[in-house]
């Protein structure tokens, strides 16, 4: 059963970009008849961050998301080029998005954030000893930063109120390792 049972015919490249590339298959289904099935290929890794003080108080990231057409609270996250080390895009991510530095790092997790249709592989790091700085979003991100005890961003997410996935994974997992 954890064999691949899908023969793909022909794979035709239909859009590119420099973060994704949208692939047409023809393919064999495992029940051996004819289809298709579009995929999106990353050319970057997921990455997020879940920051959390001293006080067991967590930062999330609000920001409009236009593929949405809404707004979204989120861990502090970001794309990462294939060939760097996860760690080092989450360091760069953090700062970024929240001017915080972490003394202490640990990747508590890898997810895939949507496998039906896309190979995205993402990397959940917690980071603590934070140190706070002055933040420095890229031009396209309007951000605004918000603290709350971790407790209420599992709240968020029982509510669906946080639904990034990255985002619902971290705070979960790092709610379940606290004891939250």
């Amino acid at each position: 059963m954890d064999t691949n049972n899908w023969e793909t015919i022909h794979n035709d490249p239909v859009y590119e970009n420099p973060w994704i590339r949208v692939e047409h298959r023809d393919v064999i289904t495992p029940a051996g008849t004819p289809g298709i099935y579009g995929v999106v290929k990353f050319k970057n890794k997921a990455i997020g961050i879940i920051p959390v003080d001293d006080e067991g108080f967590v930062y999330l990231v609000g920001q409009y998301r236009y593929a949405l057409d809404e707004y979204s609270w989120e861990i502090p996250e970001g794309g990462g080029p294939l060939q760097e080390d996860p760690l080092e895009t989450a360091k760069r991510e953090l700062k970024e998005e929240t001017g915080l530095t972490a003394e202490t790092w640990q990747r508590i997790g890898r997810i895939h954030t949507s496998n039906s249709v896309t190979d995205e592989e993402g990397f959940i790091f917690l980071a603590q000893g934070l140190q706070q700085g002055v933040a420095e979003p890229e031009e396209t991100e309007e951000l605004r930063v918000r603290r709350i005890p971790l407790h209420e961003a599992v709240d968020l997410v029982m509510r669906s109120e946080i639904t990034d996935s990255i985002s619902v994974c971290a705070i979960l997992m790092a709610a379940r390792m606290m004891g939250v």
